[in-house]
């Protein structure tokens, strides 16, 4: 006797264009922290990896803790040219708070987003779980899905 054990519909390391789940949900609307020019790109370029332009409508947001806000201005000017190239839908927002992670946390929720996606910026699991950064502390907190892309696209 055989038994067909059917995949899980998400799989953690490898979602593709044609995959229903990110098409139909995780990535319709997602929220998207991004921190300065170079993490727009690889996030852009993830994100593009996982779904169709004409597929998603992300919120893509800079969080700053201080006044200073020419590294967000930048980062999202550069989203913003990138998605334009491939007409992408999206909207843009600059946050200020002192706590990122409630700050995230609280732009999703404002704008209803369908998860908060974005690209792992270095650092090892273990220790960013340990050292309790921003990573660890979205996916402890959120009531929302929180989908880390991968960045070894291509």
């Amino acid at each position: 006797m055989s038994l067909l054990v059917e995949q899980p519909v998400w799989n953690s390391t490898h979602y593709r264009r044609e995959d229903p789940a990110m098409a139909d949900g995780l990535l319709e609307r997602p929220l998207v922290p991004i921190v300065d020019e170079a993490d727009a790109e690889s996030t852009y370029a993830a994100l593009l990896e996982q779904t169709a332009p004409e597929a998603t409508q992300p919120v893509v947001i800079h969080v700053r803790t201080d006044t200073n806000g020419q590294h967000g201005a930048a980062a999202l000017e550069r989203f913003e040219s990138l998605a334009a190239a491939d007409r992408m839908a999206l909207e843009t927002n600059t946050y200020t708070g002192d706590d990122i992670t409630e700050t995230i946390i609280d732009a999703a929720t404002a704008v209803e987003a369908s998860a908060i996606v974005f690209c792992s910026r270095g650092g090892s699991g273990w220790f960013d779980l340990l050292a309790g950064g921003v990573r660890s502390s979205l996916m402890a907190k959120s009531q929302r899905p929180v989908v880390l892309l991968p960045t070894d696209v291509g």
